[in-house]
């Protein structure tokens, strides 16, 4: 079928591209460039649709500026940050007495001596609680003595000649030369003791039975080459059994060695 140029032209939907302009200025300061955005043109069958549409755009890109604007902020410390309390653990005796019983079980468990002192430990802090027979000294070691002994004590350069017992704070025998059956020997100032240990027996004359409580300070030094694993207080029975003079001897001015009677 033919139409004549006469003929009513053809109505065809005409379709308007709308576009929406945003000018973003935040309150805090011009720190966005100012753009224009031209939102894409809804291909939509009603008005209804095109408007859905270009309000999720419109909430979408005021989305997005409000991210980059808190970005800013948080970057340059515009925003102030809320303070922090943080949990102060509050030592209470209830908690000091269980670990002081716990503590004590565990020494029964391992047949500690009599009069062993106590250890309470949170973490790093440890307390130790022991008779009014026990004497503490300024560096941190504590001892008590069970027998003085007779004669003099031991000086730089001499041997001493002891047998001892090792514990740890859960009173369980670490080491003893009771069970090796041979007596320790050792130069007195030649760095070959524990500095706690030294100082516990330098002023113990012959006979002498003492306990020693080193504190981690004093004590042994801890890794993985050394037989302690952990700074704790080390408790040692020391027996001093004698003294002996030590003097050097050259042999054929090429070896040295020392002699002690």
């Amino acid at each position: 079928m033919m139409l004549s140029a006469s003929s009513a032209p053809l109505l065809r939907p005409s379709y308007s591209f709308p576009y929406r302009t945003l000018s973003a200025f935040p309150t805090f300061g011009e720190f966005l460039i100012q753009k224009k955005i031209t939102l894409q043109h809804c291909l939509c069958s009603n008005l209804k649709d095109c408007r859905e549409q270009n309000g999720y755009l419109h909430y979408e890109e005021n989305l997005k500026n409000r991210r980059r604007l808190l970005i800013f902020l948080f970057s340059t410390g515009l925003v102030p940050t809320l303070p922090s309390f943080g949990k102060t653990k509050v030592k209470s005796p209830y908690d000091e007495k269980r670990l002081l019983e716990q503590n004590r079980r565990i020494q029964k468990e391992n047949n500690a001596p009599d009069d062993f002192p106590s250890f309470v430990r949170e973490g790093f802090d440890v307390k130790v609680l022991a008779s009014e027979n026990y004497i503490k000294c300024d560096s941190g070691l504590v001892y008590r003595d069970f027998e003085v002994g007779e004669g003099d004590s031991p000086k730089s350069g001499q041997q001493v000649i002891f047998h001892y017992v090792g514990y740890n704070e859960s009173g369980r025998r670490i080491d003893s030369t009771y069970l090796q059956g041979t007596p320790a020997r050792i130069r007195m100032g030649t760095n070959g003791l524990v500095p706690g240990f030294e100082e516990g027996i330098r002023d113990m004359k012959p006979g002498g039975k003492r306990r020693i409580i080193i504190p981690p300070e004093l004590g042994p030094p801890v890794g993985p080459s050394t037989f302690f694993s952990s700074k704790q207080f080390e408790v040692f029975d020391v027996e001093l059994l004698s003294i002996q003079d030590c003097q050097r001897r050259t042999i054929l001015a090429f070896y040295s060695d020392v002699i002690c009677n």
